[in-house]
């Protein structure tokens, strides 16, 4: 009797593993197709930096590069955009500021016109990129304002070239979480990369889910317009996003050293609101940081986007301080 119920059990178990098995394709997330998620012309073209623009090709990277002023009269300044975004990112400070200095902005690989790189999206590999572009271009001497993974950027170019560099303005900066290897991150990061390569697979319900997700992270009405045409744009950035989050996890990622390292003067211009990369996470390598002064503002991600008047004003201040 306990062997035929046994003998039962077994085939009822086989039973249920074939129904689920035969269930499991039917209830699979629908899937678009790839012309579907990729439009003529791409969507993230209206993140590109800004007409005038040309391509500059380094490492085999056909770079996207604006230049307000190629005469080079001015003093320079590199502009360098979060993941997922483009140069037009900065062109409200553009505005602000091109009659007094040299505003270059570049779109990074697989965004805005930038075309794509046969290497994974991380800051190292964008420090590389942006290092050979510096030299093609001859620019000897700068200011970097670097956003999120572009922050994480210019904190290795100015750590790497501080002859070069006079200022840098990092707003909500990748690299500095206190952290950055522990479980909670881990996790946090893991779900946020996930999301991505569901987006990147074609997953329908993931331009819904991106949407409340840039909901969050440029929640200011200023920034609107470059919100609508992110979240346009979500499927054809994906890829770039799912690798630039998994990038997140490596030990390499982490700047805290090299930022504690620099020896130009800093501003350090926090969107408290963020809830990616949080104040009170960060607010302790921001304060080992050498010549640095900080400033939060009423924004999610990016003061310069949500905030643009009162980010002008603190960073013009800035400016007019540096030798």
């Amino acid at each position: 009797m306990r062997g035929e119920r046994a003998a039962a059990t077994l085939a009822l178990m086989r039973t249920s593993f074939l129904v689920v098995s035969m269930l499991l394709p039917a209830c699979a997330a629908p899937r678009l197709t790839s012309e579907q998620m990729i439009s003529t012309p791409p969507k993230r073209l209206a993140l590109a930096s800004l007409e005038p623009r040309r391509t500059v090709t380094v490492l085999g990277v056909e770079l996207a590069v604006h230049d307000s002023d190629p005469s080079g009269g001015k003093p320079a300044i590199f502009c360098l955009h979060a993941v997922g975004h483009g140069g037009s990112d900065f062109a409200a400070f553009e505005r602000a500021f091109a009659d007094r200095y040299r505003i270059l902005t570049v779109d990074w690989p697989g965004q805005g016109a930038s075309g794509s790189d046969s290497q994974p999206a991380s800051a190292i590999r964008y420090a590389e990129l942006f290092d050979a572009l510096v030299q093609q271009l001859e620019v000897k001497s700068m200011v970097l304002l670097g956003n999120s993974i572009g922050g994480a950027v210019a904190i290795r170019y100015a750590a790497a070239h501080p002859e070069r560099v006079r200022g840098v303005i990092l707003a909500n900066s990748g690299g500095l979480d206190s952290n950055p290897g522990g479980f909670i991150p881990g996790l946090f990061i893991g779900r946020i990369e996930s999301k991505m390569r569901q987006g990147a697979e074609g997953d329908q319900d993931f331009r819904e889910w991106f949407r409340d997700y840039y909901g969050d992270i440029l929640p200011g009405p200023a920034a609107q317009a470059q919100r609508d045409a992110i979240v346009e744009s979500a499927y054809e950035i994906a890829p770039v996003l799912a690798q630039a989050w998994a990038s997140f996890k490596r030990a390499d990622s982490d700047v805290r050293d090299l930022a504690h390292g620099l020896k130009m003067p800093v501003f350090v211009a926090w969107a408290k609101k963020d809830s990616l990369i949080r104040w009170s996470r960060n607010r302790e390598a921001v304060g080992r940081i050498p010549h640095v002064q900080v400033q939060l503002f009423e924004a999610g991600h990016a003061p310069f986007l949500e905030v643009p008047e009162a980010f002008n004003e603190a960073a013009a201040t800035f400016l007019a301080r540096l030798p």
